[in-house]
């Protein structure tokens, strides 16, 4: 099975295309440009590279949240362009199992972090399992002392990764009692051949989506959303006080 993989959940922009169990080839970039300017310019570089013929893929690989809204936004409108234009289905991921599955084979805790701003982390915990992950904790958004609390109870050495390591780094070296390692900058952030990887392990479970049916999963509303709810709600709570009648 060939699948093309795109990432485009957090700060870094990552596109795979692999074919079974082999790396055909890979394009990750991490800087501040926005997904908008670099993932279409990436499949082409890579593709040109490769000698890629859209028409032999048979599924498209995306992480399907949490994470940067504008990032998914930009993700699942590519990849659901792309899906209809070669009429195959997607393959959606979980965003953290994505990234926890950079360290799969290791004997810890594995607890990706992405700073989801408001001084929460989207967060999940994870072991090795197989060839895929065993999901001891779903993804959610939390603050990291409440996360942290969930690693300490388990009593287990702990391995860190995701762009919210160096966000939260302090806290994390001040309240986790149990034994910690941060990954390496090649497992540190997320990369298309792991979702490519454990997008072939769900695909060998019948885990597809059809293009015109995938929405991403942000599990919280959005900035803006949740500026305008504040406003009606404070705006609901005004027009309740009793006005004073003068007598």
């Amino acid at each position: 099975m060939k699948i093309l993989a795109m990432d485009a959940s957090g700060l870094v922009a990552s596109v795979a295309v692999t074919e079974d169990d082999r790396l055909i080839g890979e394009y990750t970039t991490n800087d501040k440009k926005t997904h908008s300017q670099t993932l279409l310019p990436m499949l082409d570089q890579l593709a040109g590279m490769i000698d890629l013929d859209l028409k032999t893929l048979d599924a498209i690989a995306v992480t399907s949240g949490p994470g940067s809204f504008t990032g998914l936004r930009i993700g699942a409108a590519t990849v659901k362009g792309l899906g209809q234009a070669l009429d195959i289905p997607l393959i959606p991921v979980p965003t953290l199992e994505t990234l926890a599955y950079n360290c799969w084979g290791t004997d810890r805790l594995i607890c990706p972090l992405m700073d989801a701003r408001r001084k929460q982390a989207y967060t999940g915990l994870y072991q090795s399992a197989d060839r895929g992950l065993t999901v001891l904790m779903d993804q959610a958004a939390m603050s990291i002392e409440a996360i942290l609390e969930r690693v300490n109870d388990r009593k287990r050495p702990v391995v860190f990764l995701g762009d919210g390591v160096p966000v939260f780094r302090q806290t994390i070296e001040g309240l986790c009692r149990v034994d910690y390692h941060f990954a390496p900058l090649h497992m540190a952030v997320q990369r298309a051949s792991s979702l490519a990887a454990l997008a072939y392990v769900y695909a060998q479970k019948g885990e597809f989506v059809a293009a015109e049916d995938f929405r991403p999963n942000y599990l919280r509303l959005s900035q803006a959303e949740r500026e305008r709810r504040e406003k009606l709600a404070a705006e609901k709570r005004g027009s309740d006080v009793p006005r004073r009648r003068d007598p």
